[in-house]
């Protein structure tokens, strides 16, 4: 009897030793240890000046909460080079057809990244990621909605350039 459990149990054990599931997502290249994330250039026409430093950081974090890897100025086995192409703001909708005023607007954050994989050089890419957020100013100010509206971007840019780097689905 214990020979047919450890028959039927031999199977169960050998493929879960040969997958790995990974509940974050993230497929780190097996021999990665570090990464460089270097930090974020702003070349957008309208600059937010802690903008640079809050994406740079936010990408730390997303790499540091999710992976075991560890964040390495010098000597990294894959690097992040980012700039800061745009920050805009679009009216999107108009409200009083008598007197016109912004009823909807849009902030707009594009970055462009090179990811280099010095261990898979194939896995390395440079491209642009852009996310929106619309909004209604109605009796605020820009000044009182623009940190909250850069924090929820920043949040879908960093999902974005860190899936595109170890999320290989």
């Amino acid at each position: 009897m214990k020979k047919i459990y450890l028959l039927l149990l031999l199977p169960l054990i050998a493929l879960t030793n040969s997958c790995s599931v990974k509940l974050n997502g993230a497929s780190i290249p097996k021999g990665m240890k570090s990464v460089q994330v270097a930090f974020f250039e702003n070349n957008a026409p309208l600059v937010v000046p802690t903008l640079a430093q809050d994406l740079t950081e936010a990408l730390k974090t997303r790499i540091r909460n999710t992976t075991s890897l560890s964040i390495d100025p010098n000597n990294a086995d894959a690097i992040f080079e980012s700039r800061i192409t745009a920050f805009e703001y679009k009216v999107i909708a108009l409200q009083n057809v008598n007197n016109p005023t912004a009823g909807g607007n849009r902030l707009t954050i594009r970055v462009s990244v090179k990811y280099t994989n010095n261990l898979l050089p194939k896995q390395s890419f440079e491209e642009s990621f852009e996310r929106t957020a619309d909004f209604v100013l109605g009796s605020q100010t820009i000044e009182s909605v623009q940190p909250g509206l850069i924090t929820n971007i920043n949040a879908q840019l960093t999902e974005d350039i860190f899936n595109r780097a170890f999320a290989q689905w």
